[in-house]
């Protein structure tokens, strides 16, 4: 149980850190003149939504990660989670920062995919305890569909 609790303590750390990372690579992003004239899905949740669902999935990802890595502790695991963190801080670069707006829509779609993948990869390590990734593969659905409907109607 120690080494759990190290565990959900590093990958929170670090998970957070990325969350850090992205909102400074995005700058200001959503309150751009560039963003807010953007024609933008009707179903674009309230900003204050992104922030909570983001917590909320990070929190969920760092205790999953750790279970995973506890499980299975390889350099494949962490190379997959490393990718991961990389796709996930790059979009805000690539969408907020670039406005490469098709870029962004590949990028989140890969990271969409690798979540997926370790969803359903993982499962029968994790069973139920795979449905803590579930909210971070729900959430990059809906915002892979905000990123395509920016790059069809803009």
């Amino acid at each position: 149980m120690k080494k759990l609790k190290k565990l959900i303590l590093i990958f929170l750390i670090i998970n957070f850190t990325a969350l850090g990372i992205g909102s400074w690579l995005m700058k200001n992003g959503p309150q751009t003149d560039w963003y807010l004239n953007l024609n933008k899905a009707p179903w674009t949740p309230p900003g204050w939504v992104f922030g909570a669902a983001w917590t909320l999935i990070m929190i969920c990802f760092s205790i999953y990660m750790s279970y995973l890595y506890k499980q299975i502790p390889t350099t494949t695991i962490l190379g997959l989670f490393t990718f991961q963190f990389l796709l996930n801080v790059g979009w805000n670069f690539i969408f907020f920062n670039k406005h490469l707006i098709l870029i962004g829509l590949i990028c989140i779609i890969l990271l969409t995919f690798l979540i997926g993948f370790f969803l359903t990869k993982y499962y029968p390590v994790l069973k139920q305890k795979s449905l803590l990734i579930l909210p971070y593969f729900v959430w990059l659905i809906i915002a892979t569909s905000l990123n395509a409907y920016i790059v069809i109607n803009n």
